[in-house]
């Protein structure tokens, strides 16, 4: 294992490359939002969304979680740096993705009617169905592709094939839509998957391997572990949409169709920028910590973890703190007046991010392992509790109760996965992380008690501004330790002169 990879100036490296091209992205889904808004109205938005996400219900169920699940066989087999095993391993990845794509595409094609009776209410929209099966075959070959790119560690070509489909999806959607209205969607849409598939493939064709004969016993004797994990990673999604609608429908019964969107936007709101970091940072974290727990000293996969989540803690305190102290004018400028009821329970989820993260990065482990029943099994216990404790909190304080609901969530799940990581690979936290993470933890909720109450007026603000300097800078201090700000600064600087 490259010890390099795991440097704090690498991770930070790879969260920027990520989180700069999750940024964009996001940019780019609010232009094409808009123009498709205008262009086909709201029905027409509600007919491409109704098919996107009837064919991603299929694609999760019978993708078999390759996109996550792979990535840790190939990370492991390039790391080992046996030639036979990488190939093989590649091998049985591309195999794989053909097969459970051509399956899926099968699967829609003859669920067509239904998906359009479930979805539409009628079977109106069948033939479109039809045609969009095709789109599960390519979408699963750009799985099989990217998967090749992160686990083989080509971060910038990872960014690259992301960014540009991004935008290349952009540019060469949109007349489709301005041409054809309506019935230009199904087009779109597989333009767009074609459009990515292509770029993923352009760069993962440049990665040097040889194909091995294998037999469909040995294909399948080999890819067992990534088919085995990947199943349960599908089926954990499945629990955690579940639990989501079940709670939605407690809402709802409990309270009233509003809260229902309420609870969405609060928890969409406060998800965004821990979601887009988490999500920056998955990219890079995932295949790293697989080669670390194929790595002969087990001790490194310890080290990588602790590494992580120090970086979480250190990047979310600041945010999390400014987040709550101007949660009032934040939900103005996103929503409206209307959504002044989600403040007490945004307030909440924010200040249960913290665990979030800390569970976040501990959790991959189990899934890095190849610890599959262990992780179903965490998975399917959360979500019980989470259910409990967020219709306990509804029930006893409206909004805010799920907030704490939220919360109270994390902080046990926190405790459930460090004990299970000890237990099987004798994980703790060390030095530096616990430093960081109890002023930072000590500190944020120092400052949220304060300006609960204290209430909203002036000294909310100039309190809250008090704490998030000092949180900065404590942050800013910890960065500088691990990557050295100002040399940092001097690279980019002479690298953006030459």
């Amino acid at each position: 294992m490259d010890k390099d990879r795991n440097s704090y100036s690498n991770i930070f490296k790879a969260t920027a490359l990520f989180g700069g091209v999750k940024v964009l992205q996001i940019l780019i889904s609010l232009v094409r939002a808009k123009l498709i808004a205008v262009l086909l109205g709201p029905t027409g938005m509600g007919i491409a969304g109704l098919m996107t996400s009837s064919t991603n219900i299929i694609e999760s169920l019978m993708g078999f979680g390759l996109g996550t699940s792979a990535v840790r066989d190939v990370s492991q087999a390039y790391s080992s740096k046996d030639e036979d095993r990488k190939n093989t391993t590649i091998t049985v990845l591309r195999i794989l993705v053909l097969i459970t794509g051509i399956v899926g595409s099968i699967f829609t094609f003859f669920l067509s009617p239904y998906l359009s009776e479930w979805a539409f209410g009628n079977d109106k929209y069948s033939s479109a169905f039809k045609i969009l099966a095709v789109i599960l075959t390519f979408n699963q070959l750009n799985i099989g592709h990217t998967v090749l790119l992160q686990g083989t560690f080509r971060y910038k070509e990872v960014a690259k094939s992301s960014l540009y489909g991004s935008i290349l999806g952009l540019i060469l959607t949109i007349p489709l839509y301005f041409v054809w209205g309506i019935d230009g969607i199904v087009p779109a849409i597989i333009l767009s998957s074609v459009i990515q598939l292509s770029l993923s493939w352009n760069y993962s064709r440049k990665i040097p391997y040889k194909k091995i004969k294998l037999t469909i016993k040995q294909i399948f004797l080999k890819g067992k572990s990534m088919l085995t994990l990947g199943f349960i990673i599908a089926l954990t999604g499945l629990t955690t949409q579940g639990n989501a609608y079940l709670l939605n429908i407690f809402i709802a019964s409990k309270g009233s169709v509003e809260d229902v969107g309420l609870y969405s936007a609060g928890l969409a709101m406060a998800s965004m920028y821990v979601g887009m970091v988490l999500n920056a940072m998955s990219s890079d974290y995932s295949p790293r910590l697989a080669a670390s727990a194929a790595a002969v000293n087990g001790r490194e996969i310890i080290e990588v973890i602790n590494k992580q989540a120090s970086i979480l803690v250190t990047l979310l305190a600041p945010i999390i703190v400014l987040f709550i102290v101007f949660i009032y004018p934040i939900v103005i400028l996103l929503y409206s007046t209307k959504f002044i009821e989600i403040i007490g329970m945004t307030e909440w989820v924010m200040i249960g991010m913290l665990f979030r993260a800390v569970s976040w990065s501990i959790s991959f482990s189990f899934i890095a392992r190849g610890d599959s029943k262990i992780f179903f099994l965490i998975e399917i216990v959360a979500a019980l509790y989470n259910f409990g404790l967020s219709a306990l909190g509804y029930s006893a304080f409206g909004l805010s109760g799920l907030g704490l609901g939220f919360f109270l969530t994390y902080l046990i799940y926190t405790g459930q996965v460090y004990l299970l990581a000890k237990k099987r690979f004798q994980f703790s936290f060390n030095y530096d992380f616990l430093k960081i993470f109890v002023i930072q933890l000590i500190l944020s909720y120092l400052c949220f008690a304060l300006i609960k109450f204290i209430g909203f007026n002036i000294y909310r603000y100039f309190v809250g501004i008090v704490f998030f300097v000092i949180i900065f800078w404590i942050s800013y201090k910890n960065i500088n330790k691990m990557i050295s700000i100002p040399s940092l600064l001097l690279k980019l600087r002479n690298k953006v002169f030459k």
